[in-house]
């Protein structure tokens, strides 16, 4: 699919966003941030009985998610809003030399054990790669940020962009895990923009990604 495929203009006289998209854009632009709990006790479980990293899943899992719900895949390209087919993790590597970070991305793909050898190939080949952004290039118009903080948990989360323009997508960040009542937790904050998402559109997400987490024999 190229990327005129991809993308599918709106028409803002028949969405029925437009009047909201106008509200939180030019009049009061907002964007907001909710931290949840996630189960991850089976994914984790069936992860690590199959030998498998747990972070290119959880990039997997959240993506495939995504592209369910139409809202948190708005975004603009050259100056026209529309919605993507489907986006890309773009993520952040991590530098034990310096402790730095560059961001790389593994494009998506349907099946989960194609997306897994991918994402095992780029982040072994630019591994070795510093800079803000990886050798392999800029993302693509499509991506979206998604991280993890491994060293610590927590119960707050609060991502600043500082007034980005035309950007839409969600971006999340997941911390350490927490083991509580014979449960394995991950923290999860996701921000959103208002102008596209409501917290209706995370219900959605969560309930969605809650019952991939529950069962991953489905998909892996």
């Amino acid at each position: 699919m190229t990327t005129e495929e991809s993308f599918v203009p709106i028409q803002m006289e028949a969405w029925p966003r437009a009047q909201l998209f106008y509200y939180y854009t030019k009049i009061a632009p907002t964007s907001y941030t909710v931290d949840v709990m996630m189960d991850v006790t089976v994914l984790r479980k069936e992860l690590k009985r199959r030998g498998l990293k747990f972070f290119p899943a959880y990039l997997w899992l959240m993506t495939s998610t995504i592209g369910g719900i139409e809202e948190l895949r708005v975004g603009a390209k050259d100056g026209v809003l529309g919605y993507w087919k489907q986006l890309t993790p773009a993520y952040p590597q991590f530098h034990e030399d310096d402790k730095t970070t560059s961001l790389l991305w593994t494009e998506y793909h349907d099946s989960f054990s194609v997306f897994y050898e991918n994402y095992i190939k780029d982040t072994k080949e630019y591994a070795p790669s510093h800079g803000i952004v990886s050798a392999k290039g800029i993302p693509l118009p499509n991506a979206y940020v998604i991280s993890c903080i491994p060293w610590f948990t927590f119960q707050s989360f609060s991502l600043h962009n500082h007034g980005i323009k035309d950007y839409y997508f969600p971006s999340f960040e997941a911390g350490k895990f927490v083991e509580a009542d014979g449960k394995t937790l991950m923290p999860l904050s996701v921000t959103v923009h208002h102008a596209t998402t409501d917290g209706y559109h995370l219900k959605q997400l969560f309930e969605k990604l809650q019952d991939g987490m529950n069962h991953p024999v489905g998909w892996l």
